[in-house]
């Protein structure tokens, strides 16, 4: 098999999204107000939150969970393609960033659909789970604290119901799980658990050259 992929330049990425990207344009004016904004890194490309709507509609997600919102692009993406009875619970630490988005949820008519809860993520998973949601998401993103990820990624997989899937972002980490001199302690992280995935029988997975590398595992019954 061939050992390398070919390179997505400026030029096939463009034509890629004119010939693929569909946004509606509140998804197109905030998405333009996150690039403009500091930290415009965390924030999902449009392809990934046009893939992540795609898989709401393809297993026919009633109920999501996302751990990490930033401005919310990927959070407008994935409830524009739910149901109108639907529901997304939106984790995030920073209301700031959650608050850019907000208004553009409102304008798209799906903030009713969009419950956020604000804190540490661990413990509002560990609240879904007292609660008694195990088993009840169709959907989880995880794209928050990289550190935590294995610990998000647990709780998912008892929120997540059989059958239902489970995406990870960031799988790459800009190309420092290849580098063992980096050590840091988010690199570490990634780097474990995309071994730990790779050997996990609980799921099936497949890992995707989409932007930073995104992982999507599907909970075996």
């Amino acid at each position: 098999m061939p050992d390398h992929m070919r390179t997505v330049s400026k030029d096939l990425l463009r034509y890629l999204r004119q010939n693929s990207l569909r946004e509606s344009d509140v998804q197109r004016r905030l998405r333009e107000e996150t690039d403009a904004h500091p930290e415009a890194s965390f924030a999902a490309a449009p392809e990934q939150s046009q893939l992540l709507g795609f898989l709401v509609e393809l297993i026919g997600a009633r109920k999501i969970l996302e751990v990490g919102v930033f401005t919310g692009c990927s959070t407008l993406a994935m409830a524009m393609a739910l149901p109108d009875d639907g529901t997304l619970i939106a984790c995030d630490m920073v209301d700031d960033y959650v608050q850019i988005g907000a208004k553009y949820w409102i304008e798209a008519g799906v903030d009713s659909k969009i419950d956020v809860k604000l804190g540490p993520a661990r413990d509002t998973l560990d609240e879904l789970i007292a609660e008694g949601l195990e088993q009840q998401f169709d959907l989880a993103l995880i794209d928050a604290n990289k550190k935590d990820y294995d610990a998000y990624y647990e709780r998912a997989l008892v929120l997540v119901r059989p059958g239902g899937l489970i995406a990870l972002d960031n799988m790459f980490w800009y190309g420092a799980v290849l580098d063992e001199s980096k050590q840091e302690k988010s690199t570490r992280a990634i780097r474990a658990l995309n071994t730990k995935l790779h050997g996990d029988s609980r799921v099936s997975l497949v890992m995707l050259p989409v932007e930073d590398g995104m992982t999507l595992v599907r909970k075996r019954p």
